[in-house]
């Protein structure tokens, strides 16, 4: 067996500096171990073998004194800490280094809860995995009011809470509010509390606010130990309650993910038995469940998904140097929509410049203008914008029938309607306002930007900018560089995405890109199946084992069946052998249906009707086979292509793009996985150990 320090050699380690506090109202010392791995805040605390042994050994230093009243444990400016470092996970190829791991965390954290002395966790930070463990293992908490984040994020990763979070926090809060933290908030894309939200559920005992947070908190840990406060905690109910969240969050996890991600099963059934268990038995427990899920397939895709989104989205491959970028200091929108007014929300907001839209209509600019302003207003009603910003941000954003106002303009992007004569209209009628410096962007979902440029003066100013419906929420932003794309603004491009906080990928100008062009692959595959004679119900349910956000044809009806119609147009016509146009789904669409569910979530029968008559039937194994063939043919032709760089960005788009689950990895691992991607292809995606057990 390896040893896990050398597993985990490129460890930043998290020091556990000790030192003597004298408390107020004359109750003695306390001994305050603050936890610093040396950087800012920018590098969290984490706790690898390392980090564990000095705070292990700070912890024999502390027991080993009879003069103190209690031992605190704080942590560096603005960061409390975040959990394990999983940098070694991947490369751990024995079960028992991985059940190591768990047993070591255990060993230290316990010692918290069995010192001699009351322990007291000050949370003055983000607190997010074993660093909230290491507070529930103390014996009384408080928290900042400040802290921005604090989780349990481990089975979003394809893990448990393993050092005591299964265990301690039912026992501490009860299940139903301790399964918001451990499940709930994961399935909900890994939702974050803040401090005050913590305290609301019972995480903490007090609350100071961030300003005098460690010097309050001392003074009540004074009055806590003289007896002046009492900490008075609700008696969890073990009984009925327990058992009817336990079933409720279980039906929940089925629902959303039918069991394609076992990490949220195994954190269930922790909490569901650590009402009878003794501590020993639950933390035995949890070991044993760490060290099947670190040796799991569904861990290593989830810590590939992690890296991508924290690593790889942050530099993004291909882009320029950003020295080439222009600096953006107006922005124009041709057109008025939902889409255009989103768009000019989203760079009032994030890039605080003035935004110009511009439409034929006057009441249809007015409406978008109108539909911007009103989102600020709600931003300010929800508490999270203030008011003088909200009349800044409203001053900012403004329409003009006239396309003049884009005369000063560094940047402007289209958002009419999917047409591609529409679009070269729109284009050539601004390169007769717009300076020759300004970059013209195109938010099309599946037309070529080479093409949209091609009869323009200065087709090396036109980039491919596609957004992701709804344009806050989701975080992927499709970079498209046409053949004649310079590099000055490709460069711009990129800044100007990572000015508006999403993760830009460099794609290249093929039909519908990676995102679309996959889902769309995917959806070609099942309405066909429909076609031939298998029920709709049928076809939903295939895709179920990859737990996926929505099923295909819910998620049809949410993009929308004519739009979705139109890039499958877009790409038969670029690729007719591998998407086949289905009549039964361009009927569906001309009677004018928006999706095949009514509004109870009953089938439609008029549109079970419109897509009846098949003879060829399949079953849901068939169906699922069926349509991950196709996406494994189409992946491998999209990077012999050059669509992207590399698979990794084929994953990278599926997550942020279109919820693609973390514990999948994205699609590649997962068709490696099952062996689909040699079937096809012959040669896997990625290369064992990547985002799956080294052999």
């Amino acid at each position: 067996m390896t040893g896990i320090k050398e597993l985990f050699a490129d460890e930043v380690v998290t020091h556990a500096r000790v030192r003597d506090v004298a408390l107020p109202y004359g109750a003695g010392t306390l001994a305050l171990i603050t936890l610093d791995n040396g950087h800012d805040h920018t590098k969290p605390n984490t706790f690898g073998p390392a980090g564990l042994a000095e705070l292990n050994a700070a912890l024999d230093a502390v027991a080993a004194r009879d003069d103190l009243a209690a031992v605190g444990v704080t942590g560096k400016p603005f960061i409390f800490a975040v959990g394990a470092d999983l940098k070694g996970v991947p490369l751990i190829r024995e079960r028992g280094d991985a059940h190591a791991i768990g047993r070591l965390g255990h060993e230290v954290f316990r010692r918290l809860g069995e010192l001699e002395v009351p322990s007291f966790a000050y949370v003055n930070g983000a607190a997010m995995g074993g660093g909230v463990e290491v507070a529930l293992h103390c014996s009384y908490r408080t928290i900042s009011a400040g802290v921005p984040a604090l989780a349990l994020p481990e089975a979003f990763l394809g893990l448990v809470p393993g050092w005591g979070g299964t265990y301690l926090l039912p026992r501490l809060v009860g299940a139903e509010r301790a399964l918001k933290v451990i499940i709930d908030n994961p399935l909900a894309q890994n939702r974050m509390i803040k401090g005050r939200e913590a305290h609301e559920l019972g995480l903490a005992d007090a609350i100071f606010e961030s300003a005098d947070f460690l010097e309050e908190s001392l003074a009540w840990t004074a009055r806590v130990l003289n007896g002046d406060i009492r900490v008075q905690r609700p008696a969890v109910d073990t009984g009925k309650a327990w058992d009817d969240a336990i079933a409720q969050a279980r039906w929940t996890v089925e629902g959303k993910l039918h069991g394609a991600a076992p990490s949220y099963t195994r954190a269930l059934d922790l909490v569901a038995a650590a009402k009878d268990r003794t501590r020993d038995e639950g933390f035995a427990a949890e070991d044993e469940a760490l060290a099947d899920l670190i040796m799991s397939e569904e861990l290593r895709a989830g810590l590939y998904a992690f890296d991508l989104t924290q690593k790889r989205a942050k530099r993004p491959a291909g882009a320029p140097a950003r020295e080439l970028a222009r600096q953006v200091t107006k922005v124009g929108v041709v057109g008025a929509g939902l889409m255009a007014s989103q768009l000019a929300l989203l760079f009032a907001r994030r890039l605080e410049v003035p935004v110009v839209l511009t439409d034929l209509d006057q009441d249809r600019l007015d409406k978008g203008v109108g539909y911007a302003h009103g989102e600020i207003d709600k931003l300010v009603a929800k508490g999270r914008v203030p008011a003088d910003k909200a009349n800044r941000l409203k001053s900012l954003i403004g329409g003009s029938l006239a396309k003049d106002a884009f005369a000063d303009a560094d940047f402007v992007i289209e958002a009419v309607f999917e047409e591609m004569s529409v679009k070269q209209k729109v284009f050539a009628e601004l390169e007769e306002y717009v300076s020759p410096e300004c970059v013209l962007a195109t938010n099309t979902s599946s037309l070529s930007v080479t093409e949209m440029a091609s009869g323009l003066k200065n087709p090396e100013r036109v980039v491919g900018f596609h957004f992701f419906n709804p344009v806050a929420v989701l975080p992927l932003l499709e970079i498209v560089r046409g053949e004649r794309t310079g590099e000055a603004a490709l460069a711009t491009a990129f800044a100007t995405g990572k000015a508006l906080k999403k993760s830009c990928v460099l794609v290249k100008d093929a039909p519908a890109f990676v995102v679309n062009r996959i889902l769309l692959r995917l959806m070609a595959e099942i309405i066909q199946t429909v076609d031939e004679g298998t029920p709709i119900e049928t076809a939903e349910r295939a895709a179920a084992p990859l737990g996926l956000p929505m099923p295909p044809f819910v998620l049809m009806g949410l993009v929308g069946p004519a739009i979705a119609l139109h890039v499958n147009e877009t790409l038969h016509g670029a690729f007719p052998g591998r998407f086949p146009l289905s009549e039964k789904f361009a009927a569906f669409v001309k009677a004018g249906k928006t999706g095949v569910y009514r509004p109870d979530f009953t089938l439609d029968p008029e549109a079970v009707e419109l897509f009846g008559g098949g003879t060829s039937p399949s079953t849901e194994e068939e169906v699922l086979d069926r349509a991950l063939r196709a996406l494994a043919e189409e992946i491998r032709i999209m990077l012999d292509e050059g669509v992207v760089a590399a698979a990794q960005d084929i994953d990278l788009c599926m997550i942020l793009g279109a919820g693609w689950p973390f514990h999948l990895g994205g699609i590649t691992p997962y068709l490696d996985r099952t062996g689909i991607a040699e079937r096809v292809n012959g040669v896997r995606f990625l290369e064992p150990g990547v985002a799956s057990p080294p052999r």
